[in-house]
């Protein structure tokens, strides 16, 4: 232990490593969510209107990101699905950070089906009531949804959506296999650099940790208010 020094891998440029993976974790997160989260929306109403046809593309679609390792999935967007694209697109993507993007969507569009099943469930604890209480006032389907259901569903939905907020934050790790420059990244970088394998690894664990707790505190916040406006 006499042995351990934090002070050289927090230092000069390879804190600016650090900071420099982190902020990429937190782009990369950050965005990945937002795709996701809307995404997971549009997935649950469209899989609420009872119309075969759609339930059954959703669930596919909801079977197919759940079963496939996310590696894999982010392995297939970075080498297979620029290969689908124009040519002009594939040339704006390799001058606009090509592995941020395609990392983003490919975690985007994975927990897109998780978050859409969560919600999928708070849908189904909503009394039917409520669809026809939209009907009374004159709302349509989507307005029905978006003024009257869809919130009281993601107040059901809160608990759920935390947990693969958080699982979405961790996997940005993955991003690393295609060479993107998040944290993780950034920490193997700097344990070949230095030979502090403990010293670097300890940092990252205690930086993921950290934003980990943040994103628990934050929903259980949220759940709390949302419990006590609903009395």
């Amino acid at each position: 232990m006499g042995n351990l020094d934090f002070a050289s891998v927090l230092t000069g440029e390879y804190l600016d490593w650090l900071l420099s993976g982190l902020l990429v974790t937190l782009q990369l997160a950050a965005g990945a969510w937002a795709l996701a989260f809307g995404l997971a929306l549009v997935l649950s109403v469209i899989r609420a209107t009872g119309w075969k046809p759609a339930e059954l593309l959703v669930a596919a679609y909801v079977e197919v990101h759940q079963n496939i390792p996310l590696l894999v999935q982010m392995l297939f967007w970075y080498f297979a699905v620029p290969e689908l694209l124009p040519e002009g697109a594939r040339m704006w993507l390799n001058e606009h950070s090509s592995e941020f993007i395609l990392a983003l969507f490919s975690l985007g569009f994975c927990f897109a089906a998780y978050m859409s099943e969560a919600i999928r469930s708070g849908l189904r604890a909503v009394p039917r009531t409520q669809y026809e209480a939209g009907r009374v006032f004159g709302f349509g389907y989507l307005s029905t949804m978006r003024y009257v259901v869809v919130p009281q569903a993601l107040r059901v939905a809160v608990p759920p959506l935390v947990n693969y907020s958080l699982l979405l934050f961790k996997n940005t790790s993955i991003a690393m296999a295609i060479g993107v420059h998040e944290l993780t990244y950034q920490s193997r970088q700097i344990e070949s650099d230095t030979f502090r394998t403990f010293e670097v690894f300890a940092i990252a664990t205690a930086i993921y940790l950290f934003f980990s707790f943040v994103i628990m505190a934050a929903g259980t916040l949220y759940e709390r208010r949302v419990s006590l406006a609903a009395r």
